[in-house]
This record gives C-alpha cells, sequence and structure tokens, in this order.
C-alpha cells in the first residue's frame, strides 16, 4: 500500500510538470490568465471557487511550489474576504494531507532508523508541539511545506496540527491575498515581502517565545509572591547532603570561589562510602578471594576450604571505609573551601534554610540559591509479620552483622536486582545458605535475558537458591524459627531463614526538608527541569531525590549543571546530559552495560544490529580461566554507529569506558578497531568485537576481485587452481 501511494504522489508531481501547470503559478502566468480566469468566475463563480480549492489542496498536499501565487491568485479572483476564507481552509487541508503522507510513509521508517536520537525532539513535540509550530507558521520564510513533510515524523497529533496550521498561518494568508487584489501593480514577489513586513513577521514569530518567557516570569513571581526575599544573603549557596551529589556541588561551588555552605546530617560521604558502594565492594573482594581458595584448581593449585572469621571480614570493610572516609571529610572540604555545618536542613522560605544541631541549636542562612542532594533509603516491603521476625537492609547490615562470628546460616534475600544479587553471591561465596527470591520471571530485569541468565548461572553454582517468579506474602514465627511465606502459581511455599535481608529498591528522601511547605512538587523524585530546577529557579535537586538513575556517578555528573546553573543561571544555563548512562553490576561475571539493550530495542521499535564476541576466545581470558561471558554491541544497522552496548565477565565496569567514549563523542566501532590496545589485555576484548563488526561487513565482491588480481600475479601456473568461493562470491 506504501508503494502504491508513493507511486501514485510521483505520477501526480510529474503530471504538474508533464501538463505544464507549473507555469500557471508564476507571476507572469497568472497576470496573463487572470482576465480568462475572471470570466470563468463571472460564468461559474461557486464551481470556480470549489475548483480553485482542490486545485489549492492538491498543490500543498503534493509539496509542489506555486502556493504563494494561488494565494495571490485568491486575493485577485475572490477578494480579500472570500480570498482568505477559501485559501486558509484549503492551505490547512492541504498541509495536513503532506503531513499525513509523510507520517505513513516515512515516520516508521524514520523513528526505527532514528529512534534514539530522536527521543528528545519526540518529547519536546509531545509536550510542546502545538507552540512551537504555532510559532513556525507565524514566520513565512520558514517553508511551508518543509514544516508539514518533517512534523510529520513525529508525534504530534493531527488534529493539534489542523487548527494550529490554520490559526498559525492566518497572518500570513491575509497578507499575500490583500497584496493579490492589486496583482496589476505587482513586479515581483518580492515587493510582496518587504524587509519591514519580513522584519514584521519575525516579531510575529518571536512575540510567543517573548510571551512564554514573560508567563514564565509572571508565574515564578506568582511562586515567589508570599515569600519575604531578603534584602542580601549570607551565602551564595547551600547544599543539603554530603553524599555524592552533595559534596561534588559543593565542590565545585567552592573551586569558583563562592560561599558555599554543605549540611549533612548524619555521615560525609552519604550512603555510598558508609552503606552501599563502598562496604558491598569490600565484602564483595572477600567474599571472591574465599571462592578462589575453594576453585584454585582451577589455578594448578590445591583447592581448599577457607577458614575465616566473619567477623574479621566485616572489621575488613570498615577498615576501607575508613581509609577512604578522608576523601570526603569535614576536614578536607572544609580545606577546599567549603564550609561543613553537621544537623538537620529544613527549608523555611525559597531562600532561608534552618539548620537544627544535634545539641539542640538551630540557626538559619539565607542563599540566593540551594541545592537539595538528600540521598534515597532502602524500601522495606510491608509485609505482615516482617518487623516480629525482623529485618536487615543494604544499609543497616554493616552494624547488625559487624559483630557476627559466623556469617547467617540460612539467608533469604528478597530482591533480584543489582544490590541483591551482589549480596547474595557474596554471603553464599562466604558459607551462607542463601536463597533469593525475585517476583518477575528472571534476576537483572533491566538487561537482555542472555544477561540474567548468565548471571543466574553463575548465582547458582556458587549455591544460591533461586526463586523467580515468587512474591513475598507475610513472615511468620513460629518459636524461634522464623519463616517468610512466598506466594506462586503452584500454591504458597514456606522458607525458613536466621536473617532476612530487603534489597528490593531504594525511595528518595523527599520528607522533612519543608518541601511540602513550599509547593515543592514530587512525584516518587523531586520533580525538576532540564536544568534540575524545581518549582522555584533557585532551588535545585540532584542525585537520588531526583532521578532519573540511582547512580552514585550520575549524581557527580548532575552536580556540575547544578553548581554552574545555581551559580551562573543568570548569564547561561545548561541542559542536564542523559544521553550516554553506563551502570555496573558487581557480580561474578560482572555486567556493565551503556546506551540500548536488544530489549530496549525491541520495546521502542528500534532497528539495530546487533555483535558479539565471546570472551573464550580472548588470550587474557584464558590465561585467567575468565572466559564466561561476551561483549554485546548494538549499532545502526549497515553503520558502524554504536546504540548500546553490554559487557558480560570479569572486568566489565573497566572495559565499559571505552564504548562510554565512543557513544559520546559519536566514533564508531572503525574507530575501536584502530585503536592499538596492548597484549594481553582485556581491553583487546572491545577491539575484538569491532573486529567481528568489521568482517561482518566485509566488502565480498571487492575481495572475490582482489582474490583474483593475487592468483594474476603469482602468475600463468596458477590459472589451474580452484576458484575459491571468495572469488566466486557477489
Amino acid at each position: 500500500m506504501k508503494k502504491l501511494i508513493l507511486v501514485l504522489v510521483v505520477l501526480l508531481a510529474a503530471a504538474f510538470y508533464l501538463f505544464d501547470l507549473h507555469l500557471l503559478l508564476t507571476l507572469e502566468g497568472l497576470k496573463a490568465g487572470l482576465g480568462e480566469f475572471e470570466h470563468w468566475r463571472d460564468q461559474q463563480p461557486l464551481q470556480v471557487a470549489g475548483l480553485f480549492m482542490l486545485f489549492y489542496i492538491g498543490v500543498t498536499a503534493l509539496s509542489l511550489p506555486g502556493a504563494v501565487i494561488l494565494t495571490l491568485a485568491a486575493g485577485a479572483l475572490f477578494g480579500v474576504l472570500w480570498g482568505t476564507l477559501l485559501v486558509s481552509f484549503a492551505s490547512s487541508i492541504g498541509a495536513t494531507l503532506s503531513f499525513f503522507t509523510a507520517r505513513y510513509l516515512l515516520r516508521d521508517s524514520v523513528q526505527r532508523r532514528f529512534g534514539s536520537r530522536l527521543k528528545a525532539l519526540n518529547q519536546g513535540v509531545e509536550r510542546d508541539g502545538a507552540f512551537y509550530l504555532f510559532t513556525l507558521r507565524l514566520v513565512p520564510v520558514f517553508p511551508f511545506f518543509l514544516i508539514n513533510l518533517l512534523m510529520g515524523l513525529t508525534a504530534i497529533r493531527a488534529r493539534t496540527f489542523y487548527w494550529v496550521s490554520q490559526l498559525g498561518m492566518l497572518a500570513g494568508t491575509l497578507v499575500f491575498v490583500n497584496a493579490g487584489t492589486q496583482l496589476a501593480q505587482l513586479d515581483s514577489l518580492a515587493g510582496i515581502l518587504s524587509p519591514g513586513l519580513l522584519l514584521s513577521f519575525v516579531l510575529l514569530g518571536v512575540f510567543p517565545l517573548l510571551a512564554r518567557y514573560l508567563v514564565s516570569l509572571v508565574q515564578r513571581r506568582r511562586h515567589y509572591a508570599r515569600w519575604q526575599r531578603p534584602a542580601h544573603f549570607d551565602r551564595n549557596l547551600i547544599v543539603i547532603g554530603a553524599g555524592a551529589g552533595g559534596l561534588v556541588t559543593a565542590y565545585i561551588a567552592a573551586a569558583v570561589k563562592a560561599k558555599v555552605t554543605l549540611v549533612e546530617a548524619s555521615k560525609m560521604g552519604g550512603d555510598c562510602l558508609n552503606y552501599g558502594c563502598v562496604p558491598s565492594k569490600a565484602l564483595i573482594k572477600s567474599a571472591r578471594v574465599a571462592h578462589q581458595i575453594r576453585h584454585a584448581e582451577a589455578y594448578g593449585l590445591e583447592g581448599a576450604q577457607p577458614g575465616f572469621s566473619f567477623k574479621k571480614v566485616m572489621q575488613r570493610v570498615h577498615r576501607v571505609i575508613e581509609a577512604i572516609e578522608p576523601h570526603d571529610s569535614i576536614e578536607r572540604y572544609t580545606q577546599l573551601g567549603v564550609e561543613v555545618k553537621q544537623g538537620y536542613a529544613r527549608l523555611i522560605d525559597p531562600w532561608t534554610v534552618e539548620i537544627s544541631h544535634g545539641d539542640g541549636r538551630t540557626e538559619r542562612l539565607t542563599s540566593r540559591s540551594i541545592v537539595i542532594a538528600t540521598g534515597a533509603r532502602p524500601v522495606v516491603p510491608p509485609l505482615p509479620g516482617i518487623e516480629e521476625t525482623g529485618y536487615v537492609t543494604s544499609d543497616t547490615l554493616w552494624q547488625r552483622f559487624a559483630e557476627l562470628e559466623e556469617t547467617p546460616k540460612r539467608l533469604v534475600v528478597l530482591g533480584g536486582g543489582p544490590i541483591g544479587c551482589e549480596l547474595a553471591q557474596s554471603f553464599a561465596r562466604l558459607g551462607s545458605e542463601v536463597t533469593q527470591v525475585e517476583r518477575g520471571s528472571r534476576l537483572l530485569a533491566r538487561e537482555d535475558e542472555d544477561v540474567s541468565t548468565l548471571v543466574a548461572d553463575s548465582l547458582r553454582a556458587d549455591g544460591v537458591s533461586l526463586l523467580t517468579g515468587h512474591t513475598a506474602l507475610r513472615c511468620e514465627r513460629d518459636g524461634e524459627q522464623k519463616f517468610i511465606v512466598l506466594g506462586h502459581p503452584g500454591g504458597e511455599v514456606r522458607v525458613e531463614f536466621d536473617q532476612l535481608l530487603c534489597a528490593v529498591g531504594r525511595q528518595p528522601r523527599l520528607e522533612g526538608y519543608g518541601l511540602e511547605a513550599l509547593g515543592i512538587e514530587t512525584d516518587r523524585t523531586i520533580v525538576t527541569n532540564q536544568y534540575l530546577e524545581t518549582l522555584y529557579p533557585n532551588i535545585f535537586a540532584v542525585g537520588d531525590v531526583a532521578g532519573p538513575y540511582q547512580f552514585t556517578h550520575v549524581a557527580a555528573h548532575q552536580a556540575w549543571y547544578a553548581a554552574v546553573n545555581a551559580l551562573f543561571g543568570d548569564l547561561k544555563k545548561f541542559k542536564a546530559d542523559y544521553r550516554v548512562i553506563p551502570w555496573t553490576t558487581f557480580t561474578q561475571p560482572e555486567v556493565a552495560r551503556a546506551g540500548l539493550s536488544e530489549q530496549d530495542a525491541l520495546d521502542q521499535n528500534i532497528a539495530v544490529e546487533v555483535t558479539r564476541y565471546e570472551l573464550d576466545d580472548l588470550d587474557r581470558a584464558i590465561t585467567e580461566s575468565e572466559t564466561t561471558g561476551f561483549i554485546k554491541v548494538l549499532t545502526v544497522p549497515g553503520k558502524d554507529t554504536i546504540l548500546g552496548a553490554t559487557i558480560v565477565g570479569e572486568h566489565a565496569g573497566d572495559l565499559l569506558p571505552e564504548f562510554v567514549l565512543a557513544m559520546k563523542h559519536g566514533l564508531g566501532l572503525n574507530k575501536i578497531l584502530g585503536t592499538i590496545h596492548a597484549y594481553p589485555t582485556w581491553a583487546e576484548a572491545n577491539k575484538y568485537a569491532a573486529g567481528n563488526w568489521k568482517r561482518a561487513h566485509a566488502p565480498e565482491r571487492v575481495l572475490g576481485w582482489l582474490a583474483r588480481y593475487h592468483r594474476w600475479k603469482r602468475g600463468p601456473e596458477s590459472v589451474d587452481e580452484p576458484v575459491t568461493e571468495a572469488e566466486t562470491s557477489r
């Protein structure tokens, strides 16, 4: 059907030129035939008006040149009122037909091919499409037929496109129709679009943008209206929360000599240093060493059952935290020029923060800008009986387990995400009988199924009992015994445990900071715009409390935008850039990804080409007996443009940045292939993945001719050699 419509459009356009209709749509042609057209109009006014309208619709729908001449003709034949009426509807109907043609013939293929790049445009059109279309329609300098075609490729609704087009083109239509009433005096189209008139149109187009700015300004003033703005400010910036986002924000502010105060209610370094990234990776390392001792025969050594005190393992975890603490300490940040205050911060108004200190004192500070970086806390599911049986989270286990001589004998881990998988594997390797429960059908639901399968196999090999497709219903006690009851399609299962670890996700810390009193909108996270501004443009949010990603490195990334926009936003604002966000799950094998996965591409209807490289082919992996895993790269079909990369295997998180760099700066697989990688290293895997893509796109016909050329170069005797497949391929 699409081909038929395309052929029809081409034939109609060809007929337009074949029958010299284009000659009518010139100023000279119009003036020459005006007398005859007027005669037809006087004889049959309704029929001529109808035919004129149909012809105008056809020209516009086919995106043919001549709409301006037809608009002039409408003024000459029908006068200002009727001419404007006819052209207004004809141009809008024709534009909508052109819009539908582009949408039907091209949109799906364009979105499939460039969907990831057009995501921001689609979201912008969905949010503000009518507004921007209206401003474009007001400026006739911009070719209207291009607007019709380009808008057809977006997600704007056809009804919106029609009425906005009709309204937006009305001013230009009136000008040209009015000019058409004086057709005899026109020598060229330049006489219509004088510099003054063009400037007027440009001002018309700018006016909605200016109006929008003024409306935004009024809205801001309305938000601020009930608050008394301080005559002066104590600080340039106050940052609430000393996790990754808050620390980096404060550091940047101090580096540019702003007066900045950092307020932290608990420990400097936030969740990552004290409860998350640092302690969990320290535990993972100890568990990995125990695993290597147990499987030492893989390295030609004698395997043994590792003997250890779990208390000493936990002591090492805390020593690691203590070793890193100085990097995030009050002393270091004070030396950097940041004023650090320990206490609970609460917003009193858009510029004032009240700090409640541990000794009962309170103080208030004013600041031109405020950054909220309060982080997140573990989610505890509301299971009946969970408080009676007790539980730990990824935050509390480091203290609760610190004095245990042995790991919990029977540990139930709720959650099959990255945190649940990392901790389940670690405790299993350290001797716990681990049961991991996941409500979904598989672990690591954000990753592709082949990734989940590989990680699940690895966890099972370490002794983890995986119960996917099971939902936690309640916890029960029977004397000293503790149970969790799980539901699944076959009924209920009762699992006994000594310790229950909740790792089902994290929720932002939103309560107690005065957000409600100020009316700052929250929707699971603090609602911010592209500049990380909240309802009040001088109050920003970063990190887990702002979303959309709960990663330490994203919080630090956002911190730059928040700090710069908070301090220099009056001069220049920067939109937070989330185009290429990497993440890693530190199981063994590690899982690292940036950009699209295969499942993402399928869900978003994006055409991709998949290239794989298996790590059992890598020399370094073979030398270390760590051959489990692969590299999977998604590219634009037929091109080396990288849309996503997933690495599963040893050092996956360390291998990923090469792909992140390439994606960030528009470098393709050919550039990675052309980069020298030291031998033997893990990083060579990236090059070999690029090599696999290159081989799949080898020019077979050229190679066939090269084979013949080399056979000819070997001399006459080689003529009798059998012809290879490469020589015959086409």
